[in-house]
């Protein structure tokens, strides 16, 4: 299995520019950028920030605010401020350096269980249990006979993913890659491409009669929900260069028609987008508040701006 699996990844991985030749902090701005995000808008966001930031203390001594503008639309944009005040750490306890062991890494801020170990085997080649969402369907799948892997993960699943790691470190490392790539390309959630699959005869889900899976997995929302107005909000926020007025966020979209806009066109538009939601006053009042609470956002009397 381990062998068919490995085979295959060689004959078929992505080139990604995070593999291969790549150094451990771009490996680690990767896999904060990946989670929850897909590869094609994650790629040229990422190859910007490197060519922005090649190293922590780049990023360190930048100030918040231009952290979360080159962020851009990758969503969940506190996962750029954990990022930044990762490689403030870096810099003042590692020498600008990002540590190899799981444990150093898990300790830096905004690090978690899964990063740790992606990090650790993918930018140091270290023997570490990488479990994320598609090692799981495949685990499901290969081992188990399920159509799904369970809504979250399991202490099962984590012990499973650890049994089938192999002992070799270059090997674990390999099949770590190479169970993650099978999941995201072969072993898909919806549509699964079974004749393609390397390790069909062995697929314990397949010798089970591809069961229906026990749940239906439902996409997060997002039209209509607060996530989309905080997400507004920040690409007023990006386009501007001086505070936006609170009045500004606030005004009908028939206002902003007839009131000229004291910012440029980008602030201008992604103002019109913001009101073309036509969001109500308690929800507006709901993102706001959780944009300052969060840090993502500051208020001052000039008006909301991302912080300094």
């Amino acid at each position: 299995m381990h062998r068919a699996v490995v085979e295959w990844f060689a004959a078929n991985a992505r080139d990604l520019p995070w593999r291969g030749d790549c150094s451990a902090w771009g490996v680690l701005v990767s896999e904060i950028m990946l989670q929850q995000t897909p590869v094609v808008r994650v790629r040229p966001v990422w190859a910007e920030w490197m060519a922005r930031w090649p190293a922590p203390a780049d990023l360190a001594a930048e100030p918040a605010g231009e952290v979360l503008r080159a962020w851009g639309r990758l969503g969940y944009p506190r996962r750029a401020l954990r990022l930044h005040e990762a490689a403030k750490e870096l810099v003042s306890a590692h020498g600008g350096k990002v540590p190899s062991t799981y444990a150093q890494l898990l300790a830096l801020p905004g690090i978690g269980t899964y990063t740790a170990a992606a990090v650790a085997a993918f930018a140091f080649g270290r023997r570490e249990t990488v479990v994320d969402t598609n090692i799981r369907r495949v685990q499901a799948r290969l081992v188990s006979g399920l159509a799904l892997p369970a809504q979250s993960l399991t202490a099962a699943e984590a012990r499973l993913a650890a049994s089938l790691l192999p002992e070799d470190p270059g090997r674990s490392v390999q099949w770590n890659a190479a169970v993650m790539e099978l999941g995201a390309l072969i072993c898909t959630a919806r549509s699964p491409k079974c004749d393609l699959c390397p390790v069909r005869d062995e697929c314990a889900w397949i010798a089970a009669g591809q069961p229906e899976p026990t749940y239906i997995p439902k996409g997060q929302p997002w039209a209509g929900t607060d996530r989309q107005v905080r997400g507004a909000v920040m690409a007023v926020l990006r386009a501007a260069d001086s505070p936006v007025q609170a009045e500004l966020l606030w005004a009908p979209a028939a206002v902003l028609e007839s009131t000229p806009i004291p910012h440029p066109g980008a602030v201008a538009s992604s103002l019109r987008r913001l009101h073309d939601l036509n969001t109500h006053a308690p929800q507006l009042e709901r993102a706001l508040a959780g944009l300052l609470a969060d840090g993502l956002a500051q208020l001052s009397p000039a008006g909301y701006h991302l912080p300094h």
